[in-house]
């Protein structure tokens, strides 16, 4: 079981990054392009997006394939076939920063400085079964 478990963790590649100053929700949107998607066409997603936050998810999408090289310096053609893909991708709250702007009349509003936490996990491409005819 422990075997199991260690070989199914040298195949994946796990990278974080954390306190991005942009909003989660700005942040999924993103996310949501490249989940599920092999990394070489994920770049390439990336990098033609509009979407600023799409700058900072490249930069940690390549950091979790250099990850995932040197965990796997024997499969790299792996990577070149497009077997990787990103298996995980989440976008969490992280901590906000509260500002205050003077308003009308006197009174403060408050202007809350969001940011987030990701981190993107990569995996191979199980093999589909041949169908037997």
């Amino acid at each position: 079981m422990a075997e199991r478990l260690k070989e199914i963790k040298k195949q994946t590649a796990i990278a974080k990054l954390n306190d991005v100053p942009t909003s989660p929700r700005k942040m999924r949107l993103v996310a949501d392009l490249v989940r599920g998607v092999e990394v070489n066409r994920a770049l390439d997603i990336l990098r033609y997006s509009k979407k600023s936050a799409s700058v900072d998810l490249a930069k940690l999408l390549r950091s979790a394939i250099a990850n995932w090289e040197a965990k796997n310096q024997d499969k790299t053609q792996e990577l070149d076939n497009g077997n990787v893909i990103v298996k995980t991708i989440m976008v969490n709250e992280g901590r906000t920063l509260k500002r205050i702007r003077p308003c009308p009349q006197g009174r403060a509003g408050r202007i809350r400085k969001r940011s987030n936490h990701i981190t993107v996990i990569l995996d191979v491409k199980k093999p589909t079964a041949a169908v037997e005819e």
